[in-house]
């Protein structure tokens, strides 16, 4: 397989006209999305409203909550929809996801999109590389991963041959998908299914539209009721009866460190009530950083630090959030990001012109906003650039700069999620204590 080109959407190309009929569609309907269990919706009447961030007055899906018996038949199906599907010729079940790429590639490719930047407040960058292309490179890569795994067999002796079999795991996979990426919203329940195993897809709740799109494009690809089972509703509620129940084979999330660890404790808790051992395969957050060497280049450095913490709002697992730069340097990137920062603008995704668009939802906008405001009562932080939010239209939070003296300072430490950068000015000399300082805060 070969890395899905990225399209420019540059001004005039078909590809931007294509995106903005697709945004006008998204856009002028409301999807009623439905729990999918074993084939059939189920729409339990208690719903979840989905907005577009930027313009929390739109309405773009309503999002049925699944009861306890849908869970419950979930996890049922998934277990008698395995027994065939793990039976299956891995040609076959690779066909479905290798035909499910190509749909995105081509027919799917604008819709996908234009429901990750509005239902996400992706700009069209941010969703082509995202969801057109990484979930196109999972699709494929994966299969081409799992053919080499099934190539590589044990040598035989005269006289005998050896083989060795993959099997599925029994039971069922509980993926847990987050908002950030419709890429990883479709790879955590599709990984597992390549290769023979039954899933329950608990999508985050902010991510529904995409991902909803994204299960009815593998159902048009040719994936049989019940391989993977679509299951919105309360995450709590869900993970305690799925984590409970006899048959869990394993999961697979991507999410927040604290949520992961509670997931795994859980696990652990229950371990003398599984059939088996859970496989539980996680990646979680951090407190990603640029440090600067003395030697560094200005110019280089200073767009890697606006790329990496403002690029959408900083939700990313490998957004740049804390920075070192040595004091023989910083006037200068000061300066520059600064610069850079004023020249951003903010808005509507749907206006190509724009770079950033809005936090998540209320929750992260209200969190981000009481940090910003403890940091300009705080004692030792300067705020460089940005500071503000308005919550009036959608969820904005300004790019911003933060200037620190304490470098354990809590902004310095604690994953927060948005586009906030907190930078730490060092002497120059001290770098090899830099290096320690980063490794232990």
């Amino acid at each position: 397989p070969h890395n899905e080109p990225v399209l420019s959407y540059a001004p005039g190309s078909p590809e931007r006209a294509a995106l903005k009929t697709a945004l006008t569609a998204v856009g002028s309907r409301q999807e009623d999305i439905p729990a999918v269990v074993g084939g059939r919706e189920i729409r339990s009447g208690q719903t979840q409203d989905v907005v577009s961030p930027h313009c929390h007055g739109r309405v773009l899906a309503k999002v049925h909550q699944a009861e306890a018996k849908t869970v419950e038949s979930a996890i049922q199906s998934a277990v008698d929809a395995q027994r065939d599907w793990g039976n299956w010729r891995f040609e076959d079940r690779a066909a479905v996801f290798l035909r499910a790429a190509e749909l995105l590639a081509t027919r799917h490719r604008q819709l996908l999109n234009a429901a990750t930047m509005l239902g996400q407040s992706k700009t069209a960058y941010q969703a082509e590389i995202d969801s057109a292309c990484e979930l196109i490179d999972f699709l494929r890569f994966n299969v081409h991963f799992a053919e080499r795994i099934y190539h590589e067999q044990p040598d035989s002796a005269p006289g005998a041959w050896n083989r060795m079999d993959h099997r599925p795991l029994e039971g069922f996979i509980y993926a847990i998908t987050p908002f950030n990426f419709t890429a990883i919203g479709g790879n955590l329940p599709a990984a597992p299914a390549l290769m023979g195993n039954a899933v329950v897809w608990k999508p985050a709740a902010t991510a529904s539209l995409s991902n909803w799109h994204f299960f009815k494009l593998l159902e048009e690809a040719g994936l049989p009721p019940g391989v993977i089972n679509f299951l919105p509703g309360d995450p709590i509620r869900i993970s305690e009866a799925l984590l409970a129940d006899r048959r869990l084979a394993g999961i697979h999330f991507t999410g927040s460190t604290a949520v992961f660890q509670t997931l795994w404790k859980s696990v652990a808790s229950n371990l003398d009530r599984y059939a088996g051992y859970p496989r539980v395969v996680g990646e979680t957050g951090g407190k990603d950083f640029i440090l600067a060497h003395p030697s560094a280049d200005v110019d280089a450095l200073s767009v890697g630090i606006v790329r990496g913490a403002y690029e959408y709002q900083g939700q990313k697992c490998s957004a740049a959030s804390r920075a070192y730069i040595p004091d023989t340097l910083w006037p200068a990137v000061r300066d520059r990001v600064v610069a850079m920062i004023q020249d951003i603008r903010m808005g509507d995704v749907a206006d190509f012109r724009n770079f950033m668009g809005a936090v998540i939802d209320r929750r992260s906008f209200t969190r981000l906003r009481d940090h910003l405001e403890r940091a300009k009562r705080d004692a030792g932080v300067t705020v460089v650039a940005g500071g503000g939010t308005d919550d009036s239209i959608g969820y904005f939070v300004e790019p911003t700069l933060l200037q620190v003296e304490n470098p354990a300072y809590r902004l310095m430490c604690e994953e927060i999620f948005g586009p906030v950068l907190t930078a730490h000015v060092y002497p120059a000399a001290r770098w090899r204590e830099t290096l320690t300082l980063v490794d232990q805060t």
